[in-house]
């Protein structure tokens, strides 16, 4: 019997935004917004780990009781406000490696702040990535419902909704 590759999930989660506080945790149609980023990893086909990188206790409780692991706490200094992903997502494996000897064929970054991702996208992206073994990378959008340059910009004109994994 052949063993599925693995293929690890990582949901970035920092505890001091200051647009939103907490709004990782916030309540968005009755739940928390990871809750989301959770269930689209823990409800895909093809991922075999959903792990939390997060610097707030809190955090790191909210995304247990939905399913997430959270085998380490991110460094501080890695959840500063222009922290990049680059580095997160390095320290993430690199813990892995280092104390587990675990090492994942493809990682997918799942952001909290996207909860609105159609069910399977998740297993279509891990899909075209496994094709296309030339690729490094993908990154899934879909087109704005309006011109960007109007999107937000005041309450009338409503939000322009992206996915990404």
């Amino acid at each position: 019997m052949v063993t599925p590759p693995d293929v690890l999930a990582i949901i970035p989660a920092r505890g001091g935004s200051k647009g939103i506080p907490r709004k990782n945790i916030r309540q968005f149609s009755g739940t928390p917004l990871i809750a989301y980023s959770i269930a689209a990893g823990t409800q895909a086909d093809l991922v075999t780990r959903v792990i939390v990188s997060t610097d707030d206790p809190e955090i790191a409780d909210v995304a247990r009781q939905f399913g997430a692991e959270v085998p380490f706490m991110r460094p501080k200094e890695l959840a500063q406000d222009d922290t990049l992903d680059t580095p997160v997502f390095l320290h993430a494996l690199k813990w892995l490696d280092e104390h587990e000897g675990y090492r994942p064929e493809l990682v997918v970054q799942l952001r909290p702040t996207s909860p609105l991702r159609p069910v399977g996208l998740v297993d279509e992206a891990i899909t075209k990535m496994r094709e296309n073994p030339q690729a490094d990378s993908l990154r899934g959008v879909v087109p704005a419902v309006k011109t960007p340059i109007r999107c937000g910009t005041s309450p009338q004109m409503g939000l322009c909704v992206q996915f990404y994994l």
